[in-house]
């Protein structure tokens, strides 16, 4: 039947604050079109020398070069010396090392979560350098797997940085040789942004980029900027003792969140720990220190009247106010692309686009650089589709299947709009949108772990059933999403996924309660 046609293809896929003034108190995806297993034939060259080329060697570039090769695809990549690009060198892979270690310290200081799984601990201690070690460790392993998986398929992988000549041919920047191709794909990626009046000096006010280095821990550290990556390092350095302070411009905290979720997520990663925050702010100008010796500066003006509104100093700053792409050297203002603020302008097929927005024959761009969805897998899909697209196989991304996560304790997951964003759709598409939620509480396996914390929330048309989004906010969230997106990438029911068994007893049973809840049935 249709139903188990799609069940089966389900289980199949998901086999991968406040107003200015005093601060608080304490209290980072499957395509319909599946890689062959045998590969096609290569395609005869004429006068090129690959059949693709990509300039970035990212998870977004290396998931291209992997998919290109499986279509019979000769293809080249410019690393840029650079090989994982952000992603395994200076984000997402090192940051969940930090969040590993620091979350097992945390865990074992937790003496009344203990004292009730019946665990005595004695003291806990953490050897910094070590920590850093780990992180460093885990990106160069990380880092050595994707070349070793590029040059094993017969990838050619040049270390040069990349620069369009033509939106075919590429100049090796650092040498006198350029290579041409049928298509070229840019994935360079993005960089930290920092505000201006804000002076970075890599020591005691630093980006992610420096953070992860782990190079000291502050007594006092200042966070600007409330998102994913704002909120996994507030949880690195309260974990490994600091006190951090937020700055964020906009009048609530974690402001791309869910409203929901973002409520109980300052219930659970805020408001327990030596977090206290600035909201409605902007830091208007950041001053560096010296550790150890003089602190760091940070003044604040009001984000509507820019009156001044408070001064603060603490031992050190971290920038966490986004990302921008960076598109440095490649060429592009000399060949007409289309930019908007800095990002390549593409279509739903991932073709660059020229200044009028006619597509650019044989130029591509994805991942951060694009704009779209700034997450490495994100990154990844979107080569995957454009590489389908260049084959001829017509694909679009649907970018609401694809699900991202922030690895805090516990973490926050979701996939498709928030809930505000859904019904602002229903309303001007003219339907109506039901919630649905299942508790972490009244879940065996949660109780279990000492961790009922949470919930998972269900998003779904009314009329038709289709679910729209999850978010979740529990233990291992970050592992159930997964089910959610596979269930929206193929147009799953709520019928549908209401009558999936889900192992007993286990987590995911708290979005069987959620599913079965929007059909007004109970799981319990």
């Amino acid at each position: 039947s249709a139903m188990r046609a799609s069940l089966l293809l389900l289980l199949a896929a998901g086999a991968e604050a406040l107003s200015v003034g005093a601060p608080r108190a304490p209290l980072r995806h499957l395509t319909r079109t599946a890689a062959t297993a045998v590969r096609s034939p290569a395609p005869v060259l004429s006068d090129v020398d690959f059949d693709l080329v990509i300039v970035g060697c990212g998870v977004g570039g290396h998931g291209a070069a992997l998919h290109a090769v499986s279509k019979g695809l000769k293809v080249a990549v410019c690393a840029g010396e650079d090989v994982g690009g952000t992603c395994v060198n200076r984000g997402c892979v090192p940051s969940k090392a930090l969040l590993a270690a620091s979350g097992r310290v945390r865990e074992m200081r937790d003496t009344k979560h203990l004292a009730e799984l019946g665990i005595q601990a004695g003291e806990v201690s953490y050897d910094r350098a070590k920590v850093a070690a780990h992180a460093n460790n885990l990106a160069n392993k990380v880092k050595g797997n994707l070349e070793g998986s590029l040059t094993a398929l017969g990838v050619t992988v040049f270390p040069n940085k990349g620069e369009l000549v033509s939106p075919t041919s590429v100049k090796l920047v650092g040498s006198d040789k350029t290579v041409s191709a049928k298509n070229v794909i840019l994935a360079t990626g993005s960089v930290p942004f920092v505000p201006p009046g804000v002076k970075v000096d890599g020591k005691t006010v630093f980006t992610s980029d420096e953070a992860l280095k782990l190079e000291w821990v502050p007594d006092w550290v200042a966070i600007i900027g409330s998102g994913y990556i704002g909120l996994e390092f507030s949880d690195v350095y309260t974990a490994l003792g600091s006190e951090v302070t937020f700055i964020e411009a906009m009048p609530k905290m974690m402001p791309g969140f869910d409203k929901q979720i973002a409520q109980l997520a300052d219930r659970l990663l805020i408001r327990p720990r030596a977090i206290d925050s600035y909201t409605n702010v902007f830091a208007s100008e950041v001053i560096p220190g010296e550790p150890g010796v003089k602190p760091c500066v940070v003044k604040m003006i009001d984000a509507k009247t820019k009156e001044p509104a408070a001064t603060i100093e603490v031992d050190a700053v971290m920038v966490c106010t986004g990302r921008v792409p960076f598109s440095e050297g490649l060429g592009l203002e000399a060949l007409g692309v289309g930019m908007n603020r800095g990002f390549v302008q593409v279509d739903e097929k991932m073709r660059a686009l020229d200044a009028e927005g006619k597509p650019i024959e044989g130029l591509w761009c994805i991942g951060d650089l694009n704009g779209k969805m700034m997450l490495a897998h994100a990154a990844s899909a979107q080569g995957i589709s454009a590489v389908e697209n260049m084959c001829g196989n017509e694909h679009v991304l649907n970018h609401d299947a694809v699900p991202a996560a922030c690895f805090t304790h516990p973490e926050v997951a979701m996939v498709g709009p928030t809930e505000e964003v859904a019904r602002e759709r229903a309303e001007k598409e003219g339907y109506e949108i039901g919630v649905s939620t299942g508790n972490f509480k009244a879940n065996s396996k949660a109780l279990a772990e000492g961790a009922g914390d949470g919930i998972a929330k269900v998003i779904f048309r009314k009329d038709t059933h289709k679910l729209i989004a999850v978010h979740i906010i529990g233990l291992h969230a970050a592992d159930l999403i997964q089910e959610c997106a596979n269930a929206i990438e193929h147009g799953v029911t709520l019928d549908e996924l209401a009558m999936t068994t889900h192992t007993h007893p286990t987590l995911c049973e708290v979005l069987d309660e959620a599913f079965k809840a929007g059909l007004g049935r109970a799981a319990h």
